[in-house]
C-alpha cells in the first residue's frame, strides 16, 4: 500500500468526492473476478439450459455489463465515467463446482474503473444465485476481488496468484 491516505476524506474525516477535474485523461483499465459455488446438480442445470428463469450465464452477463454502466448510481462517492469497454465472462468450473465471473472495464478519463469491474462482478454473481436459488439457496459467492487495473497516477497492480 503506497498511498495510505483515504481520498474520499477530507481533512475533517468527512466523506466527499474526489475532484478529478485537474487529472490528466489517461487511458485505463481493470479487471476483477468472483465464484459462485453450488451443487455440481445445480451446475448441470444451468449447463443443460434448464433453469426455470432461462438462460443463466447469458442473463448474468448482461446484468453485469448494465451495472458496471450504472456504478455511480449504487456506489456514493463514485463519478459517473464514459465508460469504452465492459466484458463480463462467465466459465462453468466443474472442480468448484460452479461458476467464475470475470469482468473487465475500460476508459479513457481522469479516474479508474476498479469499481466498474468489481460491481459488474458481484451483480453477474447475483444473478446467477437469484436465477438458479429455487434449486441451490446453499450457494455462496465467494472470491470477488481485484485481479489488475492499469493507468492512472497509483500505476499498474497485479494481484497475487495464489490469493
Amino acid at each position: 500500500m503506497a498511498n495510505h491516505r483515504l481520498t474520499h476524506l477530507s481533512a475533517s474525516g468527512e466523506a466527499n468526492m474526489v475532484d478529478v477535474g485537474d487529472k490528466p485523461s489517461t487511458r485505463r483499465e481493470a479487471t476483477a473476478e468472483g465464484r459462485v459455488v453450488m451443487a455440481s446438480e445445480t451446475l448441470a442445470l444451468i449447463l443443460a439450459g434448464d433453469a426455470k428463469k432461462g438462460d443463466v450465464l447469458g442473463t448474468a452477463r448482461i446484468a453485469g455489463i448494465m451495472a458496471a454502466k450504472r456504478t455511480h448510481e449504487l456506489i456514493p462517492l463514485c463519478h459517473p465515467l464514459a465508460l469504452s469497454k465492459v466484458s463480463v465472462d462467465l466459465k462453468p468450473d466443474a472442480s468448484l463446482p460452479g461458476v467464475v465471473v470475470t469482468a473487465t472495464a475500460r476508459v479513457s478519463g481522469p479516474t479508474g474503473v476498479e469499481m466498474e469491474a468489481l460491481t459488474a462482478v458481484t451483480v453477474a454473481c447475483l444473478t446467477v444465485y437469484d436465477m438458479t436459488k429455487a434449486v441451490d439457496r446453499g450457494m455462496r459467492i465467494e472470491g470477488v476481488r481485484l485481479l489488475a487495473k492499469s493507468g492512472g497516477r497509483s500505476g499498474d497492480f497485479h494481484a497475487d496468484k495464489t490469493a
